[in-house]
């Protein structure tokens, strides 16, 4: 994150795979954020030990604050503590990586399955988006911020994937249905593009970012990149991102993806 200067950051999703991830590199940067807000859904789990143990060891920057994306007042909750604990300033990032999938082929796929992936993978980070806007607002406002300044420029990102693209589907589709978790995370790149231009008066860019195909819980163990190298890449992409990256989707390489 060297070349983006980020005093706040939320990641959502925080309590394992990338999410976790990323909250830990950004608190181990050379310059990290001075307040790191790492949303789980439920922080006193045991699948949050290890984010617990991380935001222990970095007691100083990380946050972890109860967010379940799925949850209207949940995210409203998160939304007012987080804005207390900002005391007048900004949010700089906001990474919506929070995340679920279902079994995928077409013969596993029901209405329940169709509309717990999208209250996940699309409405929550809506939801987010809209509760946490005030603070990016805030963060654009403030003196040497603007829009197209690499470094100063409030940031949405939302993590998709390249199982989203319309484009490229006749060549991932047999390796990968999941009808749920690809229609949800298309309509994610729609919900970027909208939130691109509904943003472009306020100074926010919003991107979409595929982590790559990843060795987590998720992605599963055949997935050839490591959850390091994913979330290294991806932020030092984050760092580049100015106004004309706004409305796009791109790898954690930053090679521009179809829609």
């Amino acid at each position: 994150m060297a070349a983006r200067r980020c005093d706040s950051a939320l990641v959502t999703g925080a309590n394992r795979g990338i999410g976790l991830e990323l909250v830990r590199q950004l608190a181990e940067a050379p310059r990290p954020p001075s307040l790191i807000f790492a949303g789980c859904r439920d922080p006193a789990g045991p699948r949050a030990k290890d984010l617990k143990d991380l935001a222990e060891k970095h007691s100083n920057l990380v946050t972890i604050i109860r967010l379940d994306t799925s949850d209207p007042e949940s995210i409203r909750q998160a939304a007012g503590e987080a804005g207390s604990r900002l005391a007048g300033r900004g949010l700089d990032l906001l990474i919506n990586n929070a995340g679920v999938n279902t079994p995928g082929q077409l013969r596993d796929t029901g209405m329940k399955d169709m509309v717990d992936v999208f209250v996940t993978n699309t409405v929550g980070p809506l939801l987010v988006t809209k509760d946490f806007l005030p603070y990016l607002q805030r963060a654009a406002s403030q003196p040497g911020s603007g829009v197209g300044v690499a470094g100063t420029t409030p940031l949405v990102i939302n993590v998709s994937t390249l199982l989203s693209s319309m484009e490229k589907c006749p060549e991932t589709f047999s390796m990968a249905p999941m009808y749920s978790y690809r229609a949800s995370k298309a309509a994610l790149n729609m919900l970027t593009r909208c939130l691109a231009e509904e943003f472009k008066k306020d100074g926010i860019v919003v991107t979409a970012i595929h982590p790559g195909w990843v060795k987590t819980d998720m992605g599963g163990p055949k997935a050839p990149v490591a959850v390091v190298d994913s979330a290294k890449g991806m932020l030092r992409v984050i760092s580049t991102l100015t106004d004309k990256h706004s409305g796009m989707l791109l790898d954690w390489e930053g090679s521009s993806i179809p829609w």
